[in-house]
């Protein structure tokens, strides 16, 4: 079976399917409801299935389960953590015109990854009903970081900013290991807030913090580095970047400039998912950082927030511009991000996505000759 990067991926969450909405509001009005647990992991169970045959009739040749068994892309999995609690807040993230949910991360005991952690068997459960290769999109190291506020930290040695991302860093070391024990050899470690903190809103936010954006952007290239370096041969890291995502809205605003050499020269990535549907995403001329290699960069010129479909000579048009700073060989496509970052979903339909999902492999297909190629 080939392996990848492949020219044609998409970053990891898809539409959660009707049942799985209804199921999964069962089981919050009766949180104690054995029945209605029982009954969730059902449906999860099937749509996963379908959404895998989805993305294998479209022809994608890396699948994942469309996140569907979580609430959010990343406090999901950081919940599970050992030493970090996810609590009510008295209010959610804020985007666009639009808050999430009310909850956030709280330190309350030194950081681990559990063995028995629950994304492992998502992950091996896509292993056991893909013919292609099973991939798992989980946050990265500086998720933990960025979402924590300092008095949300409860573990005194982790009030030193060096001491809690070297936690992190160990405790990521731990999931790669974990992950690559239950089979993946494809792993995407999401780290959006790169992207964030080439945003001056953003980064003003970090200063009136007392934190320096730029140590941060180093220091978050730092735990991803430090996270993924001993990793076997054979396993492939992937890490997507994108400036919010949430009911087709955003957060964030600015080019990948201030962060482009850290992201390209130290985090050691292999795969780059790059938010590019939008002036918000800035120029292209940060692929220029991009070492020649085997790295390869998958510009997100396709959208998920809205359901209208892109020009394919457009987005070959777009490919042409992007060799100008990078050599075309190390360019792949996928969308700008996921499509359903939280179980709400973005305001597109199922039969959007699937148009997008095929477009992806279309222009793959139009541009280097096939996903494989």
């Amino acid at each position: 079976m080939p392996t990848p990067p492949y020219r044609a991926d998409h970053v990891g969450s898809l539409l959660r399917p009707p049942a799985v909405q209804a199921a999964r509001k069962r089981v919050a009005e009766h949180p104690a409801d054995a029945e209605a647990q029982a009954a969730l992991r059902a449906a999860e169970d099937t749509a996963i299935k379908d959404l895998i045959t989805l993305q294998e009739d479209v022809g994608l040749m890396a699948v994942t389960d469309g996140e569907c068994r979580r609430s959010f892309w990343h406090f999901d999995f950081m919940g599970e953590l050992t030493g970090l609690d996810m609590v009510s807040s008295s209010e959610g993230i804020q985007f666009a015109g639009v808050q999430t949910k009310a909850i956030r991360p709280t330190i309350v005991a030194p950081l681990d990854f559990p063995e028995d952690h629950p994304h492992l068997e998502h992950f091996k459960f896509v292993a056991a009903n893909t013919k292609v290769t099973p991939k798992i999109s989980i946050p990265g190291p500086s998720c933990v970081h960025f979402r924590t506020n300092p008095e949300d930290i409860h573990v005194a040695e982790y009030k030193d900013v060096d001491a809690f991302c070297a936690a992190i860093a160990e405790t990521y070391k731990k999931a790669v290991a974990g992950f690559y024990a239950a089979g993946c050899r494809y792993l995407q470690i999401d780290d959006i807030f790169f992207a964030y903190l080439c945003d001056p809103k953003q980064r003003q936010v970090r200063a009136d913090m007392g934190q320096d954006p730029d140590m941060l952007i180093d220091k978050y290239a730092w735990m991803m580095h430090e996270a993924i370096k001993d990793r076997p041969d054979d396993l492939v890291i992937g890490m997507h970047m994108c400036r919010g995502n949430f009911k087709s809205t955003h957060v964030a605003s600015g080019g990948y400039d201030p962060a482009a050499d850290a992201i390209f020269n130290k985090t050691g990535v292999d795969i780059f998912f790059m938010e590019y549907d939008t002036d918000r995403a800035g120029g292209l001329e940060p692929l220029k950082l991009l070492p020649k290699g085997n790295q390869r960069v998958m510009p997100g010129f396709i959208t998920t927030k809205t359901g209208a479909l892109e020009d394919l000579d457009a987005l070959k048009a777009q490919f042409e511009k992007a060799s100008q700073f990078c050599d075309i060989g190390q360019l792949g496509i996928a969308p700008q991000c996921g499509f359903s970052s939280t179980e709400e979903g973005n305001t597109i339909t199922a039969d959007d996505q699937r148009r997008k999902l095929e477009l992806v492999v279309k222009t793959a297909e139009a541009v280097w000759g096939g996903v494989d190629a």
